[in-house]
């Protein structure tokens, strides 16, 4: 059983376009869920995210959190390149390829988030530093609490109004407290939860690709027209991610297996929070980056990890 579901999470990407595709020509079978008793459409997305972090909480332990204090500086350079250079980017490909307003400021929100689960996958499978990753997601997902309201504010604020403290609300709703409830729960049930990864693992995977067909199914009316300029952005923005976070580690030097951690910290993003914040706040249009943010990383992010996983690295330690 566990066997075939790694093979089936390994196949993600595949899933992602699958769903995507389903949700752009039969945009009807997912939006029917709006029709749920005391749930609308922007709730269920909500609660489909907080269960994926409540996932992401039951792989995770207290020593987890210890190792921030044990590599500090390689998580700070992974997390500065992030929060600084992926806003930034996201915001000059917008401005250059005239993506209106509701467009850029999905487009930075998508810069402005944490790292994505998947990036602890994508580490693993490419030979990196898995633990080295996590502690970087949980780190760059509590500094997403401020700094992606307040990044938002600083490069679409002009444009759209953006309500920083409501955003920072929800961001704690959703990410901050499944996690430490996830935490708990492994904590109190660590016999019964030991050998349930490859589960949780596919949990949020199920939960991901339900949001990406949610916000495709919502813009499929939109995509014609945008997809190709907006393909192109999210493409450049992912490749930018992934070029920063490995040469920086590079030119910091770091080893191989920490080069390529971090490039796939920075260059996974938290796409389907930021679909969610973009659809609740700027509109269904503004969730469209996110949507196809969540659905190309993946596949980036797998063909790199394979890529990688075929070249031998001197473990340094």
């Amino acid at each position: 059983m566990t066997k075939a579901l790694k093979q089936f999470n390994q196949m993600f990407p595949l899933w992602a376009l699958l769903f995507a595709t389903l949700a752009y020509f039969q945009p009807q079978i997912f939006l029917g869920l709006g029709d749920l008793p005391l749930i609308t459409l922007q709730d269920l997305l909500f609660y489909l995210l907080a269960l994926i972090m409540f996932f992401m909480g039951l792989t995770l332990t207290p020593a987890d959190f210890v190792r921030v204090f044990t590599q500090p500086h390689k998580v700070l350079l992974g997390t500065s390149i992030q929060f600084l250079l992926m806003p930034l980017v996201a915001w000059i490909l917008a401005k250059a390829l005239l993506l209106s307003p509701e467009l850029t400021a999905g487009m930075v929100l998508v810069g402005a988030t944490a790292g994505g689960t998947a990036s602890n996958v994508m580490t693993y499978l490419a030979g990196g530093r898995v633990a080295l990753s996590i502690t970087m997601t949980l780190v760059s997902t509590l500094v997403a609490i401020v700094a992606t309201p307040l990044l938002t504010r600083l490069y679409v604020g002009q444009a759209l109004e953006v309500p920083v403290i409501d955003m920072m609300k929800d961001i704690a709703m959703i990410v901050v407290l499944p996690v430490v409830f996830g935490v708990i729960c492994n904590r109190v049930f660590n016999s019964l939860l030991r050998k349930s990864d490859t589960l949780f693992a596919t949990g949020s995977m199920l939960c991901i690709l339900l949001v990406i067909a949610l916000v495709v199914s919502l813009n499929a009316g939109r995509i014609a027209a945008l997809a190709p300029v907006l393909a192109l952005a999210v493409m450049l923005h992912n490749l930018a991610g992934l070029a920063a976070g490995y040469y920086g580690a590079k030119f910091l030097k770091c080893d191989e297996r920490e080069c390529r951690t971090i490039a796939i910290e920075v260059g996974m993003q938290n796409s389907g929070l930021a679909a969610a914040l973009a659809a609740k706040y700027f509109g269904a249009a503004a969730a469209l980056p996110g949507a196809l943010f969540s659905v190309w990383h993946n596949i980036s992010g797998a063909l790199l990890a394979g890529h990688w996983s075929r070249i031998k690295v001197k473990d340094d330690r």
